[in-house]
């Protein structure tokens, strides 16, 4: 795919849609629904380019990689997740708690994952820092358990949704002590 070309056609579509049904809405409620949907649009597309970019190194990653598409898009729709309120123990599709959007996301992209952080990383395939590939899962352990989870999506970054009184978005990971794993 050259750099010019649309990773997902179908978002520009959405999107154009989506503006098209904001027109009967009040002047300043639109400007501010269609300023969402284009911060939206623009995350889905950066998270796009990023994990096409990373398909073209080689090694270890690009195999990884190649071994599971669906994790592409399961950044992607986190990505379009973008602002959504954390709300503990919601699974979407407009709010969240962190394994909500996980499992929302894979979900979508057509793999079951188990509701809670801690049965996601019972039930995927644990791995190394050095393999991650974007649409693998961030797991922070909190004691005995796993007190968070989110999607790798290069970088050093994931998406998550946070805690109460936060919304769904990507940041740096904070801690080294994570565990990596990968939905199977």
């Amino acid at each position: 795919m050259s750099p010019t070309q649309n990773p997902n056609p179908g978002l520009f579509q959405q999107h154009n849609a989506e503006v098209s049904r904001l027109s009967c809405i009040s002047t300043d409620n639109r400007k501010r629904s269609i300023d969402r949907l284009t911060t939206r649009r623009i995350a889905t597309v950066l998270t796009f380019s990023v994990i096409i970019s990373l398909a073209s190194f080689t090694g270890p990653a690009a195999e990884a990689q190649a071994a599971s598409p669906y994790g592409a898009k399961a950044v992607a729709i986190a990505a379009s997740k973008r602002g959504a309120p954390y709300v503990y123990g919601a699974t979407g599709p407009r709010e969240f708690d962190c394994s909500g959007l996980t499992l929302y996301a894979f979900r979508k992209a057509g793999r079951v994952l188990p509701r809670t952080a801690d049965e996601q990383y019972e039930h995927t395939r644990h791995i190394g820092r050095v393999e991650r590939v974007p649409g693998d899962l961030v797991f922070f352990p909190a004691g005995a358990t796993i007190g968070h989870v989110g999607i790798y999506a290069g970088h050093d970054k994931i998406w998550h949704a946070p805690r109460p009184g936060t919304r769904v978005r990507l940041e740096r990971i904070w801690s080294g002590n994570v565990r990596y794993a990968r939905a199977t």
